[in-house]
């Protein structure tokens, strides 16, 4: 039998399968679908010290094999989180990561010394929020913005830290290991990638914010690919995630180097896709002799 359990800096996770911060809610919207207990962990959406609104519609668009998203992480604030999510998700058998959002250091740092002494597994750190100081710049495409708030987060954090990488930067392995160099425990990727579509018979933007983030199928070559380098780049363990929809997917990103995987555009169009990924990376393990689900991280490194 193939023991599915995977440690992430020190949180122990019954298997290997999350859902991708900002897919999911906190749970509440999918638990008419599935049994959270059955996940390893339900990650939430991302939520920041105060409410925000988001960004203005339309925010949504369907692309090929994919979806673009400007939703601008809108999110009800810490306050409802306590109250009202975190007490929904205690009611099951599930690991809980909380995606943390901010427009500068001190939002980061006082939503992350809130959450103190809440019950909670690992915090990850959605770096890919706009720096509004540094004029609008992503915290998460410059190495040493990386390192920096990696080490000030980790310095008041109560839990271990997981960086969220964009995959909008020239290399990958070098903001990876800028955040390793900040202390990071352990890192997840990719978040989406930027992108555009143009409505040609109105001549105008699909989406209110021009851009948006690209998610889905369309994205797993290049997280498959990213999620390699960086586990070449640093010994942190890794989240995978980008357009996995099925058992192969999922085992082609372990593969790659991911410890667990984290399953996003999926949910929308199959609420059960994880509980499929579950059972279908089991089965996979099973076939080829592989005693413990997380060690599929270490068979194609083994052989560079």
């Amino acid at each position: 039998m193939t023991d599915m359990r995977v440690n992430i800096a020190g949180a122990e996770f019954k298997n290997p399968v999350t859902v991708a911060s900002g897919t999911f809610g906190s749970g509440m919207e999918y638990s008419d679908f599935l049994d959270l207990s059955k996940l390893g962990a339900v990650t939430t959406k991302g939520v920041a010290i105060v409410p925000w609104s988001g960004n203005d519609t339309p925010r949504v668009a369907e692309v090929r094999s994919g979806m673009l998203n400007a939703i601008g992480l809108q999110n009800p604030g810490l306050d409802t989180f306590l109250e009202r999510d975190l007490p929904f998700l205690k009611g099951f058998d599930t690991g809980i990561i909380v995606n943390v959002c901010g427009h500068s250091e001190e939002e980061y740092i006082k939503a992350v010394e809130r959450l103190s002494d809440a019950d909670v597994d690992l915090l990850e750190i959605n770096i890919s929020c706009p720096n509004v100081k540094e004029g609008g710049i992503s915290f998460g495409t410059v190495p040493k913005a990386v390192e920096d708030i990696t080490a000030k987060i980790k310095k008041v954090s109560a839990h271990p830290v997981i960086m969220k990488l964009s995959p909008n930067v020239t290399s990958i392995a070098e903001i990876a290991k800028a955040a390793e160099a900040g202390g990071a425990d352990a890192l997840s990727l990719i978040n989406t990638i930027t992108g555009m579509k143009i409505d040609i018979e109105r001549q105008d933007f699909i989406l209110k914010n021009k851009t948006g983030g690209m998610s889905g199928p369309a994205v797993h070559p290049v997280a498959v690919r990213m999620v390699y380098e960086v586990r070449e780049a640093v010994d942190l363990p890794i989240i995978g995630m980008g357009g996995i929809e099925t058992p192969e997917d999922a085992v082609e990103m372990m593969l790659a180097g991911a410890d667990m995987v984290a399953v996003g555009t999926a949910n929308f169009y199959k609420p059960d896709a994880t509980l499929k990924i579950i059972d279908g990376i089991k089965e996979y393990c099973e076939r080829k002799n592989i005693d413990k689900a997380q060690n599929l991280k270490e068979i194609l490194h083994a052989k560079v």
